[in-house]
């Protein structure tokens, strides 16, 4: 195997390994802990559990400083948070949730270990990958996080049906030894300079990010660019339920299963597409995908309930949300500058999220003040200011794509 397809092969097996735990201290967890007889109020605590995917940027400066002896900068910190991962896991599972004190400690521990292992995963891809691999290894990856999400949330809970929650839990959590063997697998970027003080390591990134051409428009963009995409994603399973009337079954099937599956294959188009053409056309053609697929949702809420439309929305809608997602990925490897990847890319990917974050909790009272189809209508127009700043950060996108 030559070096470039076994770089591929790594960041798509550590993609998996960084998707699967977190169902694992979200969603799947909160299904055991129901079914436990925990009270929903100490479920609704437990939330706080995702906080560390968020604020990860805030500590992600020790993995650029630092290198674990004879593993190296990336392999050695992904090595050791995938072990400390497994093992608070396999806890988890042995003490169960009746020790709720110790076993919420214990879940706390995985979700930081977990984010900390996505910094590293994350530096490694941006490190490792070459410019015109980028696309590639990022659709891969995207994939293989999607699947893993599948595994340990929609399987794990269907094992857990028949087989118990700890037995289901042991059988997918063993499948972070995939990672483990991929790390030991995968080769440590060289060449690449590393902060010298821990000082150094956490000013200095941002110093570099806020030095370059136009990187006040590039941090806006970065913001931007998802941001009608996510808008729109922000209601629609209430949209398809209570806005049209599909039934919970129709919603299930075809919105997160076939949505998840068109996801998947947008994702990996858009790394093939990636490269054929240029990251700065990639991200305007997705981008303009993107937003057009938002105007279906408007046309469906004036069609009102035709499943045959329904299906067609949320495929669309997915498959230009993979591809999406795939450039804009690509763009966020390219903008940083390796020797601090693990920071740089952490703060940009957390501030991709910012927009969502703040936007998201005003969609329900937009849609009481002007019906649905006007809100989907108004997620269009907001996709389009982040379309705008592409033409203007031309040369930097360019430059960015061959770094």
């Amino acid at each position: 195997m030559n070096k470039r397809n076994k770089d591929i092969l790594v960041v798509t097996m550590l993609g998996f390994a960084s998707g699967l735990p977190f169902p694992l201290v979200s969603g799947t967890l909160q299904a055991w802990l129901t079914s436990e007889g925990v009270d929903i109020k100490t479920i609704g605590i437990l939330t706080f559990l995702t906080f560390p995917y968020s604020f990860k940027f805030l500590w992600s400066a020790l993995f650029d400083r630092y290198s674990i002896p004879k593993l190296g900068r990336r392999k050695g910190w992904i090595l050791i948070c995938q072990i400390l991962i497994l093992a608070g896991i396999f806890m988890m599972i042995a003490i169960t949730p009746h020790y709720l004190i110790f076993f919420s400690i214990l879940a706390a521990l995985v979700a930081f270990f977990s984010a900390s292992q996505d910094i590293s995963i994350d530096a490694y891809r941006t490190e490792i990958l070459k410019p015109k691999d980028r696309g590639l290894g990022a659709s891969f990856a995207v994939t293989a996080y999607r699947i893993a999400l599948i595994i340990a949330g929609g399987l794990c809970l269907l094992l857990a049906d028949y087989l118990g929650w700890q037995i289901a839990l042991l059988i997918v959590s063993s499948l972070l030894l995939i990672g483990v063997f991929s790390t030991l697998f995968a080769e440590e970027p060289e060449g690449i300079k590393k902060p010298i003080t821990l000082k150094e390591s956490f000013i200095e990134p941002f110093r570099d990010l806020l030095s370059r051409e136009k990187s006040l428009i590039l941090l806006l963009f970065i913001v931007l660019y998802k941001l009608g995409d996510a808008y729109a994603s922000s209601l629609s399973t209430a949209f398809f339920i209570r806005g049209i009337g599909f039934s919970l079954t129709e919603v299930g099937t075809v919105n997160k299963i076939g949505g998840l599956i068109s996801a998947i294959l947008g994702a990996l188009l858009g790394g093939v597409l990636l490269t054929k053409i240029s990251l700065y056309r990639a991200l305007i053609l997705f981008g303009f995908f993107q937003a057009i697929s938002n105007l279906m949702f408007m046309a469906l809420a004036m069609l009102g309930k035709n499943f045959a439309f329904f299906v067609s929305t949320v495929i669309i809608e997915n498959f230009t949300g993979g591809m999406g997602t795939t450039a804009f990925l690509a763009l966020l490897m390219g903008i940083c500058n390796r020797s601090f990847a693990a920071t740089q890319y952490a703060l940009l990917s957390s501030l991709a999220s910012l927009g969502r974050v703040i936007i998201s909790p005003s969609s329900g009272f937009v849609v009481e003040s002007i019906g649905w189809a006007a809100f989907y209508f108004v997620t269009f127009v907001i996709s389009i200011p982040g379309l705008v700043l592409i033409f203007i950060l031309k040369k930097v996108i360019l430059d960015a794509s061959e770094k």
